[in-house]
């Protein structure tokens, strides 16, 4: 079996991408371009900064805007609307608007987006547990490769040539 760059994929590879919950991952992308772009989306949509966030904020009840707005900190207002407003688009939220004097929107999960709550868990998880070696193994990086690295790196540790 070959990637679809034609190098060779080993066995062993193979397996362990299964064991890690990605059966057939790579032959999916290379051969149907569908489901690569269907993979490439959805990650894109909750893989941003802030729509994990938002989602595992609603875990538990319907909130409003000002109540989301405290409970995520760093957010911007426009962040958070334009974050709502995609997470409603692909059907992970509700919004609901009453008509009352001052008005009220509340937003919820739906089933859809309540299936990401163990996702996210997972990868908050992850990322707290994994977190402190990442920051050393940035030291040790830049320690190594120098001002060439730094001249590299941006605002929130993400390089500007990736």
């Amino acid at each position: 079996m070959t990637t679809a760059k034609g190098t060779p994929m080993s066995l062993a590879h193979i397996e362990e991408t299964a064991l890690a919950g990605f059966p057939g991952y790579e032959s999916s992308c290379s051969i149907d371009e569908d489901a690569g772009r269907a993979i490439r989306e959805v990650l894109d949509r909750v893989g941003d900064k802030w729509s994990l966030l938002v989602i595992a904020t609603l875990r538990e009840d319907r909130l409003r805007f000002s109540e989301l707005l405290r409970h995520i900190p760093g957010i911007s207002q426009r962040m958070l609307t334009l974050t709502l407003r995609q997470l409603e688009r692909d059907g992970l939220i509700s919004r609901t608007a009453y008509a009352e004097v001052p008005p009220r929107v509340e937003y919820e999960l739906t089933e859809r987006g309540e299936t990401l709550i163990p996702i996210a868990k997972t990868i908050g998880d992850w990322a707290l547990a994994n977190h402190p070696a990442i920051e050393e193994s940035r030291t040790e990086y830049d320690a190594t490769h120098g001002a060439a690295a730094a001249a590299r790196r941006v605002v929130g540790g993400v390089s500007a040539s990736t």
